[in-house]
């Protein structure tokens, strides 16, 4: 070991460093932790291979955000000349995809206020309008979304609808789309969402079932799935950990 450390000196302690704070940002299997200490330099490099190295095929959006600011900055000059639904549609679309969601929700509004004959620009702003938490205004977007194809989006406009019924007091709604979205797919952040309200009616048991639906797809999917499914495992797990502190707590009452 001392070898590997002398070999590796100072870089060592730089990748030691370098694999900590991804293992922080990313919190892969808690094992890892100790191959990075203990391994040293040795454990680190491994880490970087094994864990790293697949992540960068998970910064392929952060090198298409160049381009995609550029086209934003295009669009932001074209529609003061030529402000049409469609160029209004574009630059709301990329906004949404940077997350700036109050500018995307702005161009949407211009978008429909000229032209209200296809539901994507609907579907689009309550995207927006969900980020902003806005539920309220995110439901009637969806809801016309939902009156022109029930099945928009491969029925993510409706696991959407669902979650705004449920964040605006409308739980035997959202009860029931979420239903029938879990019965024809089994999207984590749907199931999750889903388990979010049974805990909140007093459902905890069968909460349970749909959060051991999420930890299970740990065993069956490819590893790149599995890191995009990381944070829906996390919270996954929190929220089962919250319902088994709710159980022994009302047992001990």
């Amino acid at each position: 070991m001392g070898l590997f450390i002398h070999l590796f000196y100072p870089y060592g302690i730089l990748l030691q460093a370098f694999a900590i704070i991804h293992f922080i940002r990313r919190r892969p299997e808690t094992y890892w932790l100790w191959i990075i200490l203990i391994g040293g330099p040795l454990g680190a490099l491994v880490y970087i291979v094994v864990e790293v190295l697949p992540d960068l095929g998970l910064l392929q959006g952060i090198f298409q955000g160049f381009p995609r600011r550029s086209r934003i900055h295009e669009l932001e000059a074209i529609v003061l000349d030529n402000p049409s639904p469609g160029n209004f549609e574009e630059l709301g679309a990329l906004h949404l995809e940077e997350k700036n969601y109050a500018r995307a929700r702005a161009c949407f509004d211009q978008s429909l206020a000229a032209r209200r004959d296809h539901p994507d620009p609907f579907y689009r702003r309550a995207m927006a309008e969900m980020g902003l938490q806005d539920f309220a205004a995110a439901t009637i977007d969806l809801e016309q979304v939902m009156s022109v194809d029930p099945k928009y989006d491969h029925f993510q406009a409706k696991a959407l609808l669902a979650q705004c019924y449920a964040m605006t007091g409308r739980p035997a709604e959202a009860e029931n789309l979420f239903r029938e979205v879990l019965a024809l797919r089994n999207e984590s952040e749907t199931q999750y969402n889903f388990a979010a309200l049974l805990v909140g009616q007093g459902h905890p048991a069968e909460a349970a079932e749909w959060l051991d639906r999420i930890l299970k797809k740990k065993a069956t999917l490819p590893r790149y799935l599995k890191r995009r499914e990381r944070p829906w495992f996390r919270k996954a797990a929190a929220l089962l950990k919250k319902i088994l502190e709710m159980e022994k707590a009302a047992a001990v009452k």
